[in-house]
């Protein structure tokens, strides 16, 4: 058994020293072809899409990385000069710059010709409909064999900002709101549960899971953790009063199903040390699960009132 096991080892330090020295090509860090990619690039921002043109062979594809259609052949030279054409005419502030801390790498390989790689990002807002996208990009660009011209691209981007700027121009209604509705009692039973001292009656309003996200912590937090975090605050302080301000929302939206209580409140407090007074409106948003429950409270407060 230990030959064969040590047979065994010696032919995997084999076959991983066998695979290491096999080269299959070279990576640069300098190369006319970044050069030609960066040229390439800078023209489509500027504006310039011809001279962008001019730099792409005469049987240039151009195609989704994330593409799940295996015959799918990608886009033309003057497809994409068109959809070039499209990012200058119709965004403000378009920029392709590389992420930080990231560099285009030049890979000569032995049978696959001049590949460059890079890492940019995607900025531009809609002129129209004010839609932004901010998203990083990868491409992977085949040059010819003097890179001289860009023959194939292949791109890796988020889809989804893509999306967000083609819907942003048609008009589309996404749900109901409305004044009255079983969730908006529910908020505002917890909230007078509270008002009233009965933190447990309040909290059974809410997912045992619930997350609390407040603007004046810089983390989420808990259910225990909220109810800490406000034990040391009425600690100091004593509530003396709840209103509703104005009157709470409930928006039903049809996208992802979200259901949210907005809701506006003054709370009347009272420093314990020298009966100071201060009326300290707050804002929550209120997001519930199909069972009526709490199960993230955005919270919307001036801390510094209560210094």
């Amino acid at each position: 058994m230990k030959k064969i096991t040590f047979v065994l080892i010696a032919l995997i330090t084999f076959s991983v020293s066998a695979q290491k020295k096999k080269k299959n090509g070279t990576i640069y860090i300098d190369h006319p072809g970044i050069d030609l990619v960066d040229s390439f690039t800078q023209a489509w921002i500027a504006g310039d899409v011809e001279k962008a043109g001019s730099m792409l062979s005469d049987n240039f594809r151009i195609s989704n990385g994330n593409n799940l259609n295996k015959d799918a052949k990608g886009s033309t030279k003057d497809q994409m000069m068109g959809n070039m054409n499209w990012w200058v005419n119709n965004m403000d502030y378009l920029k392709l710059t590389r992420e930080e801390g990231a560099y285009p790498d030049a890979i000569e390989y032995k049978d696959s010709g001049v590949w460059i790689q890079t890492w940019d990002h995607l900025y531009g807002v809609n002129k129209e409909t004010g839609a932004k996208v901010d998203m990083p990009v990868h491409r992977l660009y085949r040059l010819n064999k003097d890179a001289s011209k860009i023959i194939g691209i292949v791109e890796y981007n988020n889809q989804n900002s893509f999306r967000n700027v083609r819907d942003s121009y048609d008009e589309r209604k996404n749900g109901s709101i409305y004044i009255n509705h079983e969730n908006i009692n529910n908020v505002r039973k917890a909230m007078y549960s509270f008002a009233n001292g009965d933190a447990e009656k309040a909290y059974s309003f809410f997912h045992d899971n619930a997350v609390f996200v407040d603007i004046n912590e810089s983390k989420n937090m808990s259910k225990d953790e909220i109810i800490a975090r406000d034990t040391k605050i009425f600690s100091n302080w004593t509530l003396t009063g709840l209103d509703e301000s104005g009157y709470p929302d409930y928006l039903e939206y049809d996208w992802r199903n979200s259901k949210v209580v907005q809701s506006w409140w003054n709370f009347r407090m009272t420093r314990n040390s020298d009966g100071k007074k201060v009326v300290l409106p707050v804002f929550f948003l209120d997001d519930f699960d199909d069972d009526g429950k709490i199960v993230k409270r955005n919270a919307y407060w001036n801390g510094q009132l209560l210094k």
